[in-house]
């Protein structure tokens, strides 16, 4: 066989059942041997859009997304995708085409070396030098990014290899034992949380990763400590648990600062760096601290654990809990923080105010979706409101971009998101300046029926900037932009458009877009006033423990 073919059959050897990407040149033979392969080539408008389905696709299913481009431009264009998927620790294998073998030794047309260029934003990279080696090589690539912690990884096929005739065969699949922490770790873990007066859990990403939510419950509960998650672990423990603390991120004091503040003991449990670093929950260097993770903790002065257990996540957290003891003393000092975030979060149910206050917005948005439905945000102000007031009930339903947070990941994320999961409501959320990003995508979900409902907000600036830039400096400069009318562009592509009039409208508009069987956009007035707002309350906080 060609070895695009033996490629092609090693991908299928992996359960690869879609690919996204965009076809060139130098992967024609690639795309030939897809067609009648019985994997799904989704076509993308955009390779950065088809790294984003991608990396979605492998956060909610544990298994690597598949995403394909060209040389050169497509490469490059691929790179912001992989870079987002490796430091949000979702798996997803990128596959690149390239110029023969002949001219890659000098300057040649589209030529880059891409293998230097997308080494920094992956676990692993190559070159197929040799097709007998494509059975190894994709085998690696897959293994590589599953593996904790999972990221991307890369391989080119140049073109030339692609057409090379071999005799090789696809290598069997070898599932990953559980790895069980050492005795010595679990018994000090232990005896460290049983001593305890006021501990506190650190519930991060690894915890969704590692399919762990119930043994993270089962232990909050035995041992009565309070959670917070990261904007990435949100919803490893229900919003309406009375130990759940809502999620931890923000880099100014919160209600949940005060909760880290008090506590003796930090349980981080798969909690990454990445997502918030340990010197704003612990500026003073002084919290005691027990890792529970697959691996192992970076080395950071905010971060010295007395114990690291390292092994399966799920298997230690039984075994921690099966040990340890406490007396519940915590039990209040929880009951009092819970109140006053959960307080916050319902004060804005009624809000009458237009432009919209995103308070408002976002309790609309969570009486349209129900438990087990998704929604995916973007990166930019909004992303700090869903990830702060978003009330979270199940693992995976909240998707926060929080490692490389790059925007325009919402509306393909949606794409993946409902090819997993055509039974749920899937809810994109976007600012007007990531939705332009990737706006182009539109066509992509209709073409796939892949109904979804896309809500802008709207201020006509890049907000999360803007509000940066006013904090810091008093005034804000190279922010302010104009928007296209999104209803007439939505319905361009052929989707449904609608319009926030008055502050009571969203969730009709809600309920009626989620009724179309074609993706809606619906363009939201949002008062981002509140932003300032929030920098002056959370400034003169006074903890409610």
């Amino acid at each position: 066989m060609k070895a695009s073919e033996l490629f092609v059959e090693c991908l299928k050897a992996q359960g690869v059942k879609h690919i996204f990407g965009l076809p060139g040149e130098e992967n024609l033979d690639l795309m030939d041997a897809l067609t009648d392969s019985g994997i799904d080539f989704i076509l993308t408008r955009h390779e950065q859009a088809a790294a984003f389905m991608a990396g979605i696709y492998g956060r909610l299913t544990g298994r690597a997304g598949v995403c394909l481009a060209t040389l050169g431009p497509g490469a490059t264009n691929l790179t912001t995708g992989v870079a987002d998927a490796n430091l949000d620790h979702n798996p997803l294998v990128a596959v690149t085409g390239q110029a023969g073998l002949d001219r890659v030794h000098k300057e040649s047309h589209q030529y880059l070396d891409v293998l230097s260029m997308l080494r920094p934003m992956t676990k692993w990279n190559t070159t197929v030098h040799r097709p007998e080696n494509i059975p190894e090589i994709i085998s690696k690539a897959f293994k590589l990014a599953e593996e904790e912690k999972p990221g991307a990884t890369h391989v080119e096929l140049p073109e030339d290899v692609a057409q090379e005739t071999v005799e090789a065969a696809p290598l069997s699949l070898t599932p990953c034992a559980s790895t069980e922490a050492p005795e010595e770790a679990i018994r000090k873990a232990a005896e460290y949380i049983s001593r305890a007066r006021n501990p506190i859990i650190l519930a991060g990403n690894g915890v969704i990763r590692g399919r762990a939510w119930d043994e993270l419950l089962e232990f909050a509960e035995k041992l009565d400590i309070p959670v917070a998650h990261t904007f990435m672990g949100t919803g490893a423990v229900p919003v309406d648990h009375p130990l759940c603390l809502l999620t931890v991120g923000l880099q100014s004091r919160d209600y949940i600062s005060c909760g880290f503040e008090a506590a003796d003991l930090v349980v981080a449990v798969g909690y990454d760096f990445v997502e918030y670093h340990p010197e704003f929950w612990n500026p003073g260097r002084n919290k005691r601290i027990v890792h529970i993770d697959a691996t192992r903790s970076e080395v950071d002065a905010s971060y010295l654990p007395l114990v690291e257990v390292l092994g399966d996540i799920a298997l230690s957290l039984k075994e921690i809990c099966r040990l340890g003891k406490r007396n519940g003393e915590s039990h209040g000092y929880a009951t009092a923080l819970r109140e006053a975030i959960c307080d916050e979060v319902e004060r804005y149910r009624e809000d009458i105010s237009f432009p919209v206050k995103p308070q408002r917005i976002i309790s609309d948005m969570r009486s349209a979706l129900g438990k087990e439905d998704i929604l995916i945000s973007d990166v930019g102000a909004h992303k700090i409101w869903i990830a702060r007031m978003y009330p979270c009930h199940r693992p995976n339903t909240c998707l926060i971009s929080n490692g490389l947070a790059a925007m325009g990941i919402a509306l393909p994320g949606a794409v993946a998101a409902k090819m997993v999961y055509p039974e749920r409501r899937v809810l994109a959320v976007s600012g007007d300046g990531g939705f332009l990003m990737n706006c182009q995508e539109l066509e992509t979900a209709l073409r796939l029926g892949t109904p979804f409902v896309n809500l802008v907000f709207n201020d006509r600036e890049y907000g999360l900037i803007s509000w940066k830039q006013l904090n810091k400096f008093g005034r804000k400069s190279g922010v302010e932009f104009g928007n296209p009318d999104l209803i007439k562009l939505a319905e361009s592509f052929g989707a449904a458009g609608y319009r926030v009039e008055g502050p009571d409208e969203l969730p009709h508009i809600l309920e009626e877009a989620f009724r179309r069987d074609v993706p809606a956009v619906i363009d939201c007035p949002v008062d981002y006033s509140e932003n300032v707002k929030l920098t002056e309350k959370l400034g003169n906080l006074v903890c409610p423990i």
